[in-house]
């Protein structure tokens, strides 16, 4: 069992299994997100999130996300230095291509632009909602619960940075990137795939990136435009 952990197959496997776990966690925070676009008044997505701040399961799941995300990182960084140490001699621009996809052989750049970028995205919210907080977070009433006003932190900064929206979009592009290679390749990791359902899963994968990479765009396009509340 050891072996197969420490092994390159393992390592893979063990995050692709991550990957899907990030996965499922990013569906879930892309429909909260989207509640958002769906009620101007803000009020669906205060419940919402007011929700998520005190549902107990979701309390217990959030170190569990974090871990997972390091050990997606980890495993990331020491499959690439592993790569990276057994061809130390770069192959030609042309077999590269030939080869493989720009994506594909750019994974952990992608993945470390995405983490940048999630990094900035929890300073300007998780951080002031759980720890910092902010004037905007004032309780307001919604359907006779106080709740904090998380809609009035998040749609604040993107009505009043454009520099934030354009950030965002790009971070919704790197993710739908990332995804379009990882999904298919995760499959593959663990068994799941030969010549027939590698094609589906790459079907599969592309469309899942556009819809996160769009559901993610919208929401700062939707403030861009002024149809926020």
């Amino acid at each position: 069992m050891n072996s197969f952990i420490t092994s390159s197959i393992g390592k893979k496997a063990i995050m692709s299994v991550s990957g899907f776990f990030l996965v499922s966690f990013l569906c879930v925070h892309l429909t909260a997100n989207l509640m958002i676009v769906v009620d101007s008044s803000g009020e669906i997505f205060n419940e919402v999130c007011h929700f998520m701040a005190t549902n107990p399961v979701v309390r217990v799941i959030e170190p569990v996300l974090a871990l997972g995300f390091l050990l997606h990182i980890a495993l990331a960084s020491w499959i690439t230095l592993q790569n990276r140490a057994a061809r130390p001699v770069k192959y030609a621009r042309s077999n590269q291509a030939g080869n493989a996809s720009w994506v594909s052989r750019n994974m952990y750049i992608l993945g470390a632009l995405i983490l940048v970028f999630l990094l900035l995205h929890l300073w300007n919210f998780w951080w002031k909602i759980k720890f910092a907080g902010d004037p905007l977070l004032e309780e307001i009433e919604v359907n006779g619960v106080l709740v904090e006003n998380t809609y009035a932190l998040v749609s604040g900064l993107f009505k009043t940075s454009v520099v934030y929206c354009g950030l965002y979009i790009l971070g919704g592009v790197l993710l739908g990137l990332h995804l379009a290679h990882g999904f298919g390749a995760a499959f593959q990791s663990i068994g799941l795939s030969n010549r027939v359902w590698r094609k589906r899963w790459a079907f599969l994968g592309t469309l899942f990136a556009v819809i996160v990479a769009g559901g993610f765009s919208i929401i700062p396009i939707y403030f861009l435009l002024g149809l926020g509340g």
